[in-house]
């Protein structure tokens, strides 16, 4: 349920409002817009009396919710969320660009990475330190000792730094990560889900390989329902017939999660291809879809890397890239003018 507040409400009204709800055991999510404030009950409405709530002097109108996901819903939270991460911003408007090995390998191999796309102009850097593999025998990623080289290129560069988290168990580690990515076969731990609400850190939460909009939206809510309202959504691929490329990238989840939720939603053009040469048209497409931002495999030497080397691009094919998605955002920018 939400209930849109009049413009000419105080806040001692308001206060008085969020504090009849509580006591009836409801949790309040306050938005306020330049021209709206909106009040977003999360739990049990049904108790509620909609005449009785919108019969009050400050209460413009009540709606109730259909969808089951509340604090990721665009309708509590009308304008779009942006995220500050180490002062680069992504959603509103704010386009952010990360760039970087799909693993750490070595002190030289990530600090020179990270230099290269910093160069290029990269947001922030990548590199996973915990590696996912279907394989048990493939390289499992060089974990605390990839992650305190992820901190040394972070030193190096300025770059911050997102990386993924496996398990509750290792996010004691992550002090020094800025952004805390959740993959897509982690989607649904929903253990993992409702720890990383505790925290006050970014989530790059990406989406199943065969999951829907809308269990990738609830995926969230586990999240924010924890506190964390800092999430951003990946689409990252999701599973179909054709074995050319990697994954099906859903390019229209990007206009589709906009519009049902105010939180950044950036596109993953290495790992719904799987093919280096497919990461430029996939990326520009995602850029003119409207997408917040983009998250690309960059190795200095492709051929030799441990993992997934078959989709990254060199340092000089990201630094042309990027100049070309630099492009596609003027233009656009220049059509919403």
């Amino acid at each position: 349920m939400i209930i849109l507040i009049k413009q000419s409400a105080t806040e001692e009204q308001m206060q008085h409002l969020e504090g009849w709800l509580q006591l009836q055991g409801l949790g309040i999510h306050r938005s306020t817009g330049h021209a709206q404030t909106i009040m977003g009950l999360v739990g049990d409405t049904s108790r509620i009396d909609i005449d009785l709530v919108r019969a009050l002097d400050i209460v413009e109108d009540v709606k109730r919710i259909q969808e089951p996901y509340k604090n990721a819903n665009r309708k509590f939270h009308p304008e779009d969320t942006v995220i500050d991460v180490a002062g680069r911003k992504i959603g509103g408007g704010h386009f952010m660009t990360i760039a970087g090995p799909c693993s750490v390998e070595s002190e030289e191999q990530i600090i020179e990475v990270a230099k290269a796309v910093k160069e290029a102009g990269a947001d922030m850097l990548r590199g996973g330190a915990f590696k996912p593999r279907t394989s048990p025998y493939a390289f499992q990623g060089l974990r605390g000792e990839g992650l305190r080289l992820l901190s040394l290129a972070k030193k190096e560069t300025g770059l911050p730094i997102v990386t993924e988290v496996m398990d509750i168990s290792q996010l004691e580690l992550f002090d020094d990560v800025d952004v805390i990515q959740v993959g897509a076969r982690n989607m649904q731990n929903f253990e993992l889900l409702k720890e990383l609400g505790t925290l006050r850190k970014p989530i790059l939460l990406k989406r199943g390989l065969m999951s829907t909009f809308e269990e990738l939206l609830m995926s969230a809510e586990y999240i924010m329902a924890g506190g964390n309202e800092e999430v951003i959504l990946c689409e990252r691929g999701i599973r179909g017939f054709e074995t050319y490329t990697r994954n099906v990238l859903d390019v229209c989840a990007v206009p589709v999660l906009q519009k049902l939720s105010h939180l950044p939603v950036i596109i993953d053009p290495s790992h719904s291809t799987g093919r280096a040469d497919l990461v430029a048209p996939m990326s520009l497409s995602a850029v003119a879809a409207g997408a917040d931002g983009l998250i690309i495999e960059v190795h200095n030497n492709p051929a030799k890397a441990l993992c997934d080397g078959k989709q990254s691009l060199t340092p000089a094919a990201f630094g042309k890239l990027k100049k070309k998605i630099d492009s596609i955002r003027a233009t656009m920018n220049e059509w919403d003018d």
